[in-house]
Formats: structure tokens, sequence, C-alpha cells
């Protein structure tokens, strides 16, 4: 787990889990929302899979967003 704080972050470093999990050969990310979005065929898609979700959610206007 990354114990540094995340640029532009004061404070203590928060709890921090990983987002990504396996159920059987399947790969899933979860959100801070508690959607999990998958199955993906490998983790690394779902780190691709994340990385476009958290793209989309970054074009959404402020009020919209849900963190």
């Amino acid at each position: 787990m990354n114990t540094q704080p995340r640029s532009g972050e004061d404070g203590p470093v928060p709890f921090r889990c990983n987002r990504f999990f396996c159920v059987g050969n399947k790969w899933y990310f979860t959100t801070r929302e508690g959607f999990d979005s998958g199955p993906f065929a490998s983790r690394q898609r779902a780190e691709v899979g994340l990385k476009r979700f958290l793209h989309v959610v970054e074009m959404l206007p402020e009020e919209r967003r849900l963190h």
C-alpha cells in the first residue's frame, strides 16, 4: 500500500485499499461509491478499465460527481 501523500494533499495519509479483486479467473475493480466493474480477462485490463472510468468521471460537471 502506498504510504506517501498524493500530490496536493496535506495531513496524514488516509487508509486506502486495493481497488482490484479477482473472482475465479476474472478481474474486477471497485469504486469509492461501491460500484464493481468487470469482469476483465486480466488485472491489467481491469486497470485500463478503471483509468477509463476515472477519465469519464473527470469529464462530468462537478455537481454530477459522486465523490
